[in-house]
């Protein structure tokens, strides 16, 4: 079930890098601002901030963190 509920919770990379135009390098902080500002949804925000806090060189490294959510 606890898996279930993960999936309900999780977006797919490609929709969250559609709230995500930053200039990389960027922190996860900045990220959920970013995506906060341009209209994201709590799924989105609740996504973001379950990757790990570190900085991010690139939409791939974003994405690769929340595959790894998945």
């Amino acid at each position: 079930m606890a898996d279930n509920q993960n999936n309900n919770d999780m977006v797919n990379p490609i929709q969250i890098q559609k709230f995500l135009s930053v200039d990389y390098p960027v922190d996860k902080q900045t990220l959920i601002e970013t995506a906060k500002s341009n209209g994201a949804d709590e799924k989105i925000i609740s996504t973001l901030e379950k990757i790990p806090e570190r900085t991010y060189n690139g939409p791939n490294a974003v994405s690769e963190e929340i595959g790894k959510l998945m």
